[in-house]
């Protein structure tokens, strides 16, 4: 068989020669096998053979991208394939709906790599296409394994960090309340880059100058990274918003020297309770959705969850989409490095670069040690110039690609970072793009103008704790009948405690066997007894957060 000039299926025995191939395969459990443009299926038999016999977790997946080669294998593809539970044609390749599929035939979290096969030759009219599949599919898999694990870490501190948070709901807005206008808006992150932004660009602070007439004199907004406020604050500048999205006690070294100061942040449901207490400036929420929880819904319906902000991992990224939200104007991001040199990792006067001048000694020298590390690789930023990443930094960077590089008002400023995937600025552009007069650049913030009555917003402050309030007692009262259910105080049937089980979802969702979307087991006994030791932190968590729910 040959089409467009390309032979796709040799005359000579073809089905022997697929056997052959999946013989001379080493089979691997939990793996999926991709085997692009099946034809006639040669080999698919043997194939599935092999995976009954010595891996029971794997499954094999047919794309078929030409629609005559498709209509060819759903036609004479044997039945005992394609009814076969571990195996699926599709001629669907994008990536999205592909992975779906994906979960939906086989569940989630069930594949730990993929591994294409060719069997025939028809490959070739695709080859591109078909490869990009592969990658892109690796890519989910190991994106889902990593989430699973960061979930299964944090988790419990995650679900624990919101339900502290939400006290906050009564007196910060939503993010969705302040708005930039169409100003163009400067995102600072901490990368060593940010030093000649903030020589170059930023407006320094006057003398005697206070924190609005500073930031009124701009003709655009600064939105920053947490880490970088030490950076700024040491040099006069005051950005207009500051986002936080840490849940860890480390992120308090970022607010050394800016306690109390007058600056607005942005502020994770989920994020560390104490950092929204540091800052004076005013507080927006959003809210983060880092797993599939019912709990969410439960806080929806209270009309509890802020603004909805996609869970992109990097506080960086995140300070880019909340400025996609609050301006219509041009973005312009600088220091989002995703790398470093051999003598600096952030900026001057960031947590760790103070921390590695107060450690030096004569034993301890100023080089960035991160620079020889194992996992540090060299790579060329958008200077040309050497400079060192990591694995983790590099997929913060192609993701930031991959979900900003379609966006036309996104820009970057040329220096020591890796290239982002946008177009990047000169310095004197980036400055003229930013010093542009706007009659549009008016920003509105509903928080802190009068354009509502004092008393209307003491109305809606009460009545929005009052139903904090009742979600903490529906909550205590959940995990009250679910532990009377689970020590043997109250009797119920196996309905009743699967409802309970998967109401309070966020007791099991980060246990290493069930992070990553699995659904729970009433029949699994150790199952049972973890869910169990987790109830009472959490009664005493909702008790001394709002100790009416202990009533």
């Amino acid at each position: 068989m040959v089409k467009n000039g390309k032979t796709i299926l040799s005359g000579i025995n073809p089905a022997g020669r697929a056997d052959k191939i999946v013989d001379s395969l080493q089979i691997k459990n939990r793996t999926l096998y991709f085997c692009p443009s099946p034809l006639y299926g040669y080999g698919l038999t043997q194939l599935l053979s092999r995976l009954e016999n010595e891996a029971h977790g794997s499954a094999v997946l047919c794309i078929e991208i030409d629609p005559e080669f498709f209509n060819l294998s759903a036609e004479n593809i044997d039945a005992s394939i394609t009814e076969n539970k571990k195996f699926h044609l599709t001629n669907i390749f994008d990536i999205e709906k592909l992975f779906a599929v994906i979960r939906g035939k086989w569940g989630v979290m069930a594949f730990r790599r993929i591994e294409m096969i060719r069997l025939n030759g028809g490959w070739q009219l695709f080859a591109k296409e078909y490869d990009s599949i592969t990658e892109q599919l690796r890519s989910e898999i190991a994106l889902q394994w990593s989430n699973a694990l960061t979930l299964n870490k944090l988790g419990r501190l995650f679900i624990r960090n919101l339900f502290r948070n939400l006290p906050l709901l009564a007196d910060f807005q939503s993010i969705e309340k302040l708005s930039y206008g169409s100003s163009p808006v400067l995102v600072l992150g901490a990368g060593p880059s940010l030093d000649e932004v903030l020589e170059q660009i930023i407006i320094k602070r006057e003398p005697g100058t206070k924190n609005n007439e500073q930031r009124a004199a701009r003709c655009y907004k600064i939105i920053c990274v947490d880490t970088c406020l030490g950076a700024l604050k040491e040099r006069g500048v005051i950005p207009d918003l500051v986002v936080i999205l840490e849940s860890q006690h480390w992120n308090l070294r970022d607010f050394i020297g800016c306690k109390g100061w007058e600056v607005n942040a942005a502020i994770d449901l989920s994020s560390l309770p104490s950092s929204a207490l540091l800052l004076s400036g005013g507080g927006f929420l959003f809210f983060t959705e880092w797993t599939n929880l019912r709990v969410f819904k439960r806080l929806k319906e209270a009309g509890l969850l802020p603004f909805f902000m996609p869970p992109l991992g990097s506080v960086g990224l995140t300070a880019v989409e909340i400025a996609r939200n609050l301006t219509t104007g041009k973005i312009i991001c600088a220091g989002l490095d995703f790398s470093f040199t051999q003598d600096k990792y952030h900026a001057r006067s960031t947590p760790g670069h103070r921390s590695k001048l107060n450690s030096h000694n004569r034993f301890r020298g100023l080089m960035n040690i991160a620079s020889y590390d194992s996992y540090s690789t060299a790579a060329a930023s958008k200077s040309g110039e050497s400079v060192y990443t990591s694995p983790s930094m590099k997929n913060y960077r192609n993701l930031f690609e991959s979900y900003f590089s379609g966006d036309s008002r996104i820009y970057d400023i040329e220096g020591s970072g890796l290239s982002l995937g946008v177009k990047t600025l000169s310095m004197n552009e980036a400055i003229s793009i930013l010093n542009e007069k706007n009659l549009n650049s008016e920003s509105t913030q509903t928080s802190t103008n009068n354009c509502r009555d004092i008393e209307e917003k003491v109305r809606e402050a009460h009545g929005k704790r009052n139903d904090i309030i009742l979600f903490y007692k529906s909550e205590r009262k959940r995990l009250e009948e679910l532990k009377d259910i689970l020590t043997g105080e109250k009797k119920a049937d196996k309905e009743r405690l699967s409802v309970l089980l998967n109401e309070c979802d966020y007791l099991w969702a980060h246990f290493p066997d069930y992070s990553g979307g699995r659904e729970c087991d009433t029949a699994d006994l150790s199952f049972l007894k973890r869910v169990r030791a987790e109830i009472d932190p959490m009664l005493k968590l909702l008790t001394v957060h709002c100790p009416l729910t202990a009533n």
